[in-house]
């Protein structure tokens, strides 16, 4: 695997960072998570193939756990606003103090600086301080946002994974590491790149959900079938609005493309007419730009993703598979591996940082770990 070899450490936290930590994980580094004692981050359906630990982070003795596993640790990823991993003792200067080679990521909402450093905030909250959910809807509704995908996991949890390559690759040449700050508001802005830089296209200059690409255009749109099921439809460009036409039986004169309110009008009732497996079958043969829109537990069964195979199995559920794919060194996913306890590998862990059992002992009966599942040992 490209990651093998790569050591991380990921202090625990929901969505971004456990998304960040499964990329790498699953392209073969080794990750550990760093869970607070009695925390409820076993929740986080991103942690499979990752191991835990529990520590009690306030105090000196798993402060100084941390700093022993930073000396052979190549990547370490945190969630927490700002000014809380400094005053923890853990911050940047002190780590990479201790392993200069060390690539220390951030992943933020609103990074170190500013008024705002120090808020709570979701997804939701940095889409909207990006700028971008301000045109992300239909004409005459409210902004509307798209789940949680563009700041937690767009903006957020791939961007920060990219900026932790970056640096890797960059360590080859100095043998330094260097701290990867990311916060949500600038990797959601920056991945929304091409509609700040195309606003002055043919494609927008409308109001929110008037335009081409935003549920204005009737070629760009999803549209409701007989069934209750619905296909999208993606026609941009003219040859391929042709193709449309053909598989609807429709003729440029009664749907124009550039008609908005008549076309789209014509194109909900016709497409009304017939199941979406019935326009499924008829688009087939066609380059049309259209596909159904296809449910989470229908995707696995779609005979193009099963060819490529976009999708795992595991005991009735149904996992997306590792994307990009590399023909020599292959990531693997994780997704059918059990998800750790909190602590579950805390004794394992310390044992392999040199612990003897009395010391592990001690640190358990004093509330510096937690290692739930094998309190047996002690």
């Amino acid at each position: 695997m490209a990651l093998k070899g790569i050591k991380v450490i990921e202090f625990a936290g929901l969505a971004p960072v456990p998304f960040c930590g499964m990329v790498l994980a699953d392209f073969g580094a080794s990750v550990i998570r760093i869970d607070k004692i009695d925390s409820n981050t076993d929740i986080d359906c991103l942690s499979n193939g990752k191991r835990s630990i529990a520590l009690n982070l306030k105090s000196s003795e798993g402060n100084n756990i941390i700093k022993k596993l930073i000396k052979s640790c190549d990547v370490s990823i945190e969630p927490f606003r700002a000014g809380v991993m400094e005053k923890l003792g853990l911050g940047p200067k002190t780590l990479m103090k201790e392993n200069p080679r060390l690539i220390y990521a951030r992943l933020t909402g609103y990074g170190q600086n500013g008024p705002y450093s120090k808020k709570a905030g979701h997804d939701i909250n940095y889409l909207a301080l990006s700028g971008l959910l301000s045109i992300m809807g239909r004409k005459n509704e409210k902004p509307m946002f798209p789940i949680n995908l563009a700041a937690d996991f767009g903006g957020g949890g791939l961007m920060c994974t990219l900026g932790i390559l970056m640096a890797l690759i960059e360590r080859e040449k100095s043998g330094l590491g260097q701290i990867v700050d990311l916060n949500m508001v600038n990797g959601t802005s920056y991945l929304g790149s091409f509609i700040y830089r195309s606003q002055k296209s043919p494609l927008w200059g409308n109001k929110r959900g008037e335009n081409v690409l935003d549920s204005g255009a009737p070629f760009y749109e999803v549209y409701k079938t007989k069934d209750g099921k619905y296909i999208s439809v993606g026609a941009l460009e003219p040859q391929f609005y042709t193709q449309l036409l053909q598989g609807l039986n429709l003729t440029e004169d009664e749907a124009p493309q550039y008609d908005f309110e008549k076309s789209k009008k014509i194109f909900t009732e016709r497409i009304a007419e017939k199941t979406r497996d019935e326009w499924c079958k008829i688009f087939e043969p066609l380059d049309a730009c259209v596909m159904p829109v296809l449910e989470l537990n229908e995707a696995y069964e779609n005979t193009h993703n099963r060819s490529e195979a976009a999708f795992l199995q595991n005991n009735n559920e149904y996992f997306p598979n590792v994307a990009p794919k590399l023909n020599r060194t292959p990531g693997s996913s994780n997704a059918t591996l059990k998800r750790p306890n909190i602590g579950e590998h805390t004794y394992e862990i310390l044992n392999e940082l040199g612990l003897q059992h009395e010391e592990i002992k001690q640190l358990h009966k004093d509330g510096v770990i937690g290692c739930p599942t094998i309190v047996s040992k002690l």
